[in-house]
């Protein structure tokens, strides 16, 4: 997926329509722009979280990114429009429960990748939490209902 066809971008600020297929295409931008800025969080984008991030994509969305996409949507500079709390302020609402959720998670799971994880990087974090209002409980993995 190449960067230029983040169109949905604009299309949520234009108020487009819910269809399972645009929701497909949002989670995955939304989990490619916050991963890619994540890795950029503490300043210092690791190839290991490079990696790890292409690892992630790859497993939720079945495409294939390269580093280069990676480090491209991590600049800062695409957000001069709207911050990425903004953005995903503004789509939480189109989302899927567990397309926020999941987003959390692998967000987790790339600051841990270095296996150093710094005061800017829980700050990222706790920021996209709030922004995307994902709960503890739901970050815990607990919902109401049956435990399998």
């Amino acid at each position: 997926m190449a960067i230029a066809d983040l169109k949905n971008v604009l299309n949520i600020f234009g108020g487009s329509g819910d269809s399972e297929a645009k929701q497909s295409e949002l989670f995955k931008e939304v989990l490619l722009m916050t991963l890619a800025r994540a890795a950029d969080a503490d300043i210092n984008i690791q190839t290991v979280e490079v990696d790890r991030i292409r690892e992630i994509l790859k497993s939720h969305t079945g495409d294939d990114f390269s580093a280069a996409d990676i480090r491209v949507a991590a600049r800062e500079e695409l957000y001069a429009e709207s911050t990425l709390r903004k953005y995903l302020g503004s789509v939480r609402r189109k989302m899927a429960n567990e397309d926020r959720v999941a987003t959390v998670a692998a967000l987790a799971d790339v600051f841990r990748s270095d296996k150093s994880i710094s005061v800017l990087e829980v700050d990222f974090f706790n920021r996209v939490v709030a922004a995307l209002e994902v709960t503890p409980a739901e970050i815990a993995g607990l919902a109401a209902g049956d435990v399998d």
